[in-house]
């Protein structure tokens, strides 16, 4: 496996449901992009009666997208392809418990799921071990939404990823979050002329990122509600992803909870990144 990706790891939590099929797909397109490890990650209920079986199947998928035989063993995915994929059966009584302490063991640099509304999400963010967990880890989270149209057409494999939105303002910084974002879209080789940056006010923050830089002059400012001017946006620029700069004194998901991301993510028409501003 390629042991200098920019991405090392990327989790994908599933509940095996077909909602699930569209983020299993952007995982797995994502993880052969940048020769990352994959993990497969289910909570397993006390009475459930879901099987290791149940899981996604990898080189079936793989081989819909032409890249390995069907039949070929589980081994070649490494061999040939350069990625290894783990399915992890966690077996806790509280599914969100057991995934976030998953995540806080093992410390993806990337986690990749879908959301099924206002229900699915709070799902995600419920319970203090969650929060617990938030307070220490910051892993950038690419969230597939209910209204989501992908950039990976999950019948061929192909990504296209051209025009990305970055919603930016002064308080949060998003320094880190854009320098990080740059990390993460390095590998899978998307022009730094993909990013579009959009703020809504007056005056604009001072844009700095790493891998392809943008001076203030190229930052469009604009008025407005800033939650529906964001959705706005990205429909009229026909945006693929929405990258988010997220912050809150507490951490991650509890920046998350009642935000504008978490308002945005609700009626994205695209998947939204969401990133830790510190």
């Amino acid at each position: 496996m390629g042991t200098n990706s920019l991405i090392p790891t990327i989790a994908h939590p599933t509940d095996f449901s077909e909602r699930s099929a569209p983020a299993f797909a952007h995982a797995l397109r994502i993880a052969l992009n940048t020769k990352s490890r994959l993990c497969l990650l289910h909570v397993k209920e006390k009475g459930s009666e879901d099987s290791w079986t149940s899981f996604p199947h990898v080189r079936e998928l793989l081989a819909c997208w032409g890249l390995m035989g069907v039949d070929e063993p589980p081994s070649e995915i490494e061999a040939k392809l350069g990625i290894e994929v783990t399915k992890v059966e966690i077996q806790h009584r509280n599914p969100t418990s057991g995934l976030f302490e998953f995540i806080l063991g093992h410390r993806p640099d990337l986690i990749v799921l879908a959301t099924h509304g206002r229900e699915g999400l709070n799902r995600w963010l419920r319970g203090s071990v969650s929060e617990e967990i938030a307070r220490r880890t910051h892993v950038p989270t690419l969230f597939i939404g209910p209204k989501s149209q992908g950039f990976v057409d999950a019948t061929t494999g192909h990504m296209r990823l051209e025009r990305i939105l970055i919603p930016v303002a002064h308080d949060p910084s998003p320094a880190r979050s854009l320098n990080i974002l740059a990390s993460l879209l390095a590998p899978l080789g998307v022009s730094p002329a993909a990013l579009h940056f959009l703020h809504i006010g007056d005056s604009v923050p001072q844009i700095d990122v790493a891998s392809g830089a943008k001076r203030q002059g190229e930052v469009e400012v604009m008025q407005g509600p800033v939650v529906e001017t964001i959705l706005r946006v990205a429909q009229e620029r026909h945006a693929q992803m929405i990258a988010m700069p997220t912050a809150g004194h507490d951490g991650f998901l509890d920046a998350l909870r009642g935000s504008t991301t978490e308002q945005v993510l609700r009626r994205a028409p695209c998947p939204l990144l969401a990133i830790r501003t510190a």
